[in-house]
């Protein structure tokens, strides 16, 4: 049951969907204090539990820690920090009588889960107009489903966007792309996808394409469409102030840019240089920036990401005048300004405003709202745009609500083994909050990645639906073909696509079903007391356990198995080894270019042969791996349309 706190004058969000139980006087658990600001109390028992925030940092256990939820561009995810890119609201306390809590809040919001107090859960803000949802359940997935369900289906993504994806900041022309194309196709490692960073935008403007580097671009689409390559654009938040540019232009017209107290339109510097900000919690002008889409969309582009929608800023005329410096210094894209980028809580997100049904707010009230609004305005686009046809959206901060029109990537991490660990870590709170469409930047953004350390990366992003390589501009090239022994990365990638049928039809289950396809232990085995404990470990889909490897020069590593299972890894020479292992621990050894996994007993699993393309994909003819006489309902559609329900996508097979 979920009941509904109202607290002053909330903000809708529209994160929860439908009519809810209200509740009366305190929360069945927990108290609220409003004498100064929000501030919501429980006391926690020694062996209590609290899973979700979502794009957090830390352990898939949050407790221990404090949390801000504050959209904050903060690439070194090292564990002080207490903000990400997201703002995800959602906790689970998992104890003797489990419940959960979402606060629907718009602004920063704290979680202090054990860290000024062990056994104290303090959630605490300035204001006090929110909304509190108070979800009872038996067990914690069964209130992850009850929320999920009150938050509305999770974003679908086109079948191609299950592919393998190379990105990074710096191809600039046809001849850049196409090398890139041409390494993998050469060495005969799977790709789909190539995302473009803002480098093909004329000057960094949205919506625009550089004429000289790509002349005729509709006809560089279909060159690469005929290899099966979908090309990726970035679209980011801030629009460039450019006498004759449309877009500018006609945002100024229509008052569509966020403004100043005084009623100008707010100005910041990012990497066009000076920009505005469409003002996405205007539904005008959500709708105008959606529309805007269609520029890519008939030159047959099929996927976005949206990015710097925290919205990042460098600096405004008014941060450099309060630092005495020049108001408006010009900035090249690849000049960061010598001006630290400045906390959310600093004055640049209190200096503009949105128009909300004629009211004027207050950014930094709303700021978690803006990613998600911007992610919005694209889904709704497309929507109207291509009602039949799914298209690839994913953004870098959120908001719930966001899961509804596109997924995540986990933001600007680094080439570090410790943002492996918190990528699987990620994984689970993440589908908790409705993000299903969700991954890392494989092999780290950030300074310079390793042969090992790619190669170990790569092995758990065959698992979540969006495997993207991406580095920074002036890192080390690390592209899969750049390193020596190119075949091991043709396997492990190629490993991707043999499991394409598993993990899509787990995908789509989950999505049509309110379900997580990333769950902890403890979710499936919850009277066992080790599984709670394990955080390098996660349940993917009805029949697989992941275990990847996620330390420097390790030959395997130690699992644990709640019940026996098949032990299953994927060879370099294209054989599958299968091992039975009882319950408890056991150490594995897994070679840099093997792929382990995990089958349930009673379980098996679709696999179908190695393929360079998802188009190239055979699910017809698919074997199975697992325990003979198992069944395993396939979902399989055209990965185009939206007929999701259709019975005809369903098929049992049965393993002989």
């Amino acid at each position: 049951m979920i009941q509904k706190y109202v607290y002053g004058t909330p903000f809708e969000t529209d994160a929860v969907l439908g009519q809810w139980v209200p509740g009366s006087g305190e929360p069945a658990f927990g108290t609220v204090d409003l004498s100064e600001g929000f501030r919501f109390t429980y006391s926690m028992a020694e062996e209590d539990i609290v899973y979700g925030l979502g794009e957090a940092n830390r352990g898939i256990n949050k407790r221990g820690y404090r949390y801000v939820s504050n959209c904050t561009d903060e690439p070194n995810h090292t564990e002080e920090k207490l903000s990400l890119y997201a703002a995800h609201n959602f906790i689970v306390v998992a104890g003797e009588k489990p419940f959960g809590l979402f606060f629907d809040y718009p602004a920063s919001l704290t979680f202090d889960i054990g860290y000024t107090r062990s056994d104290l859960l303090t959630v605490f803000c300035q204001g006090k107009d929110l909304n509190l949802y108070v979800i009872d359940g038996d067990t914690p997935y069964s209130i992850v489903r009850q929320f999920r369900k009150a938050i509305g289906r999770s974003y679908i993504p086109p079948k191609f966007a299950f592919g393998y994806g190379q990105s990074r900041w710096g191809y600039r022309t046809m001849k850049d792309f196409r090398g890139v194309v041409q390494g993998y196709r050469a060495n005969h490692i799977p790709l789909d996808m190539v995302y473009m960073d803002i480098d093909y935008m004329q000057d960094y403007k949205d919506f625009t394409v550089n004429g000289e580097n790509f002349p005729d671009f509709p006809a560089f689409v279909r060159e690469m469409g005929e290899q099966n390559i979908h090309l990726v654009p970035i679209i980011d938040a801030g629009v460039k102030v450019e006498e004759g540019y449309p877009v500018y232009e006609e945002g100024v017209k229509n008052n569509f840019f966020c403004k100043r107290a005084d009623g100008s339109d707010f100005v910041a510097v990012v990497w066009p240089g000076r920009t505005h900000f469409p003002d996405f919690l205007n539904p005008e002008a959500r709708a105008w920036f959606g529309e805007k889409y269609r520029f890519l969309l008939d030159q047959g582009i099929e996927g976005f990401w949206n990015d710097m929608n925290e919205p990042a800023i460098f600096f405004t005329p008014e941060s450099k005048a309060e630092q005495q410096q020049d108001p408006m210094p010009e900035i090249g894209a690849f000049s960061i300004p010598d001006v630290p980028v400045e906390e959310p809580e600093n004055m640049d997100y209190q200096r503009f405003y949105h128009n909300v049904g004629g009211s004027m707010i207050r950014h930094d009230r709303v700021h978690n709202l803006y990613g998600y609004n911007m992610t919005r305005a694209a889904g709704e686009g497309f929507d109207r745009l291509t009602p039949d046809r799914r298209i690839l959206m994913f953004s870098r901060a959120s908001y719930i609500g966001a899961h509804r029109y596109g997924g995540v990537w986990t933001g600007d991490n680094c080439s570090w083994w410790s943002h492996l660990l918190l990528n699987l870590k990620m994984l689970p709170s993440l589908n908790m909050c409705g993000f299903l469409y969700v991954g890392a930047d494989l092999g780290g953004f950030g300074q310079n990645t390793t042969r090992d350390l790619l190669l170990r990366w790569l092995a758990l992003g065959v698992f979540t639906p969006l495997m993207r390589n991406h580095s920074i501009l002036g890192s080390r090239r690390q592209e899969c073909y750049q390193f020596e022994h190119p075949e091991d990365f043709r396997h492990v990638i190629g490993v991707r696509y043999r499991l394409l049928p598993y993990l899509y039809s787990e995908y789509m289950k989950a999505a049509l079903r309110d379900e997580m396809m990333f769950r902890p232990l403890a979710f499936d085995f919850p009277d066992d007391p080790m599984a709670a404990q394990v955080e390098d470990q996660l349940m993917l889909g009805g029949e697989v356990m992941i275990t990847p490897v996620y330390t420097q020069n390790a030959a395997g590593r130690y699992v644990y198995l709640p019940e026996k299972m098949l032990f299953v890894k994927f060879l370099p020479d294209g054989t599958v080894s299968e091992e039975v292992l009882s319950a408890g621990h056991h150490y594995v050894a897994v070679a840099l270019n093997e792929v382990p996994m995990f089958i349930r007993k009673g379980k098996c699993i679709p696999l179908a042969q190695f393929a360079e393309s998802v188009a190239e994909v055979d699910s017809e003819h698919l074997t199975l791996l697992g325990c003979e006489g198992a069944e395993y309902v396939l979902y399989d559609d055209d990965g185009v349309h939206k007929d999701y329900e259709n019975p005809a996508h369903f098929r049992t097979l049965r393993k002989e």
